[in-house]
């Protein structure tokens, strides 16, 4: 009998003696048996890599260009609530019964002779590509994990690379190196194709990393902008493979990082979409992703796990009126900069609540308690899990209070996934 997709996950935990394990040569070989490389995915592929604003971004690319009429799939990673959302299909979740097709073919691939063993997130890629390449797309769209040049995904030639930001992150795996770390990520790059830069502050390596390749070079600042208008919203001026200008006035203001939005449209214009102000309009006035300064009533949900996006959520967070407080209720994995998240955090938040993440990676809120107390603020209470402490603060929220909810994508999705009664 064949495996439901909830036995496929745990399946996958099993393959391989460790979590990551980065590397390219043993998922390019089971993708050659599959025949994933022997023709292009789709008519146009963009890459995203980086440390923050992957997923925005990528979502942003996704929703404009279906809005042009194209047909497009993405492949995301980690997801909030389920599965299905890693593989979209033109904004639709693949369903259980194509996972599991897509998971059959990688484990047939995967077993002939030799045998080669596969992380769950190398088996995981692999059954998105296989998921994709079943569909006439115009597009694809993938989110490089932490790797970058040695990361799944990064099998796949993009015609348009993307990296938004470089911190530091995962440093377990990346180092403390930023230069070095900007080189790995910039591992997706490829010779002859456009690099789109998604920030002002990268380090050299990233630059050097392209003109090495003679790839093009797109930064955010040089070669594209995005600026505020008087009245509402904002302009974005950009530029063509050939050199042309281009500039779309009027575009509304999502509520999450614009410059994110102005990569967007970059990298789409140089994967030959003709961009309109109409389409591109409404597609952004629409689009929601979730977990990303998504706000639900009093509360504020972002899955900012980082110093470098928690002082984002510090710059954009909207006061709160006077005599109300801004709480934060905060769970984070021991292997993040919890200290560096909090002082991000503490220009805008004194009182708290910290929650406990489950897993061998899971940091207790009492820790966080006394690394919140240590820079001066107020910890009211710990709580075991991220609802608990959600439930707790709700009854004492005044009206005008307002929270953030944030640290990881599990203290997030295990909001997401039991909404509050």
């Amino acid at each position: 009998m064949s495996k439901t997709l909830a036995q496929w996950l745990e399946y996958l935990e099993t393959l391989h003696p460790v979590g990551i394990d980065m590397g390219l040569d043993r998922v390019s070989q089971v993708a050659d048996r599959m025949g994933l490389r022997q023709c292009p995915i789709a008519k146009r592929v963009i890459s995203v890599a980086g440390t923050n604003g992957k997923g925005s971004t990528l979502a942003m690319i996704d929703c404009v260009a279906r809005a042009h009429g194209l047909q497009v799939g993405t492949y995301t990673s980690p997801h909030l609530l389920q599965y299905n959302e890693r593989v979209q299909v033109n904004g639709r979740m693949v369903s259980d019964e194509r996972l599991v097709a897509g998971f059959e073919a990688v484990e047939h691939a995967r077993l002939a002779a030799p045998a080669i063993s596969l992380t769950y997130f190398e088996a995981g890629t692999l059954c998105a590509l296989w998921c994709l390449v079943q569909q006439p797309l115009d597009m694809v769209v993938l989110e490089v994990g932490l790797g970058g040049r040695l990361d799944a995904v990064n099998i796949v030639d993009a015609d348009v690379a993307i990296v938004t930001t470089i911190a530091l992150d995962h440093a377990g795996y990346l180092g403390t190196d930023i230069a070095q770390i900007g080189r790995e990520k910039a591992g997706i790059f490829r010779a002859r194709r456009p690099a789109v830069l998604g920030s002002r502050e990268l380090p050299d390596s990233v630059a050097v990393a392209a003109e090495a390749l003679q790839a093009p070079v797109y930064q955010l600042g040089r070669h594209f902008e995005q600026s505020p208008e008087p009245a509402a919203g904002w302009h974005w001026q950009g530029r063509t493979v050939n050199g042309e200008p281009l500039s779309l006035d009027a575009l509304p203001d999502l509520g999450l990082p614009i410059d994110n939005a102005a990569t967007a449209l970059q990298a789409l214009t140089l994967a030959d979409l003709s961009l309109t102000a109409t389409a591109t309009r409404t597609a952004l006035a629409t689009l929601v992703v979730p977990g990303r300064m998504q706000w639900q009533g009093q509360w504020c949900l972002d899955v900012g796990h980082n110093p470098h996006a928690a002082h984002y959520l510090a710059r954009h967070l909207p006061p709160v009126a006077a005599g109300a407080t801004q709480w934060g209720l905060i769970g984070m994995l021991d292997d993040k900069d919890a200290d560096g998240v909090i002082a991000a955090l503490s220009s805008r938040i004194s009182d708290w609540v910290c929650v406990s993440l489950d897993g061998e990676r899971g940091r207790d809120a009492h820790e966080l308690a006394e690394r919140i107390a240590a820079q001066g603020g107020r910890v009211h209470h710990c709580a075991a899990t991220p609802c608990a402490g959600r439930d707790w603060l709700t009854g004492r929220l005044g009206p005008e209070d307002r929270v953030l909810a944030t640290g990881s994508f599990f203290t997030v999705a295990a909001l997401l996934a039991q909404p509050q009664a």
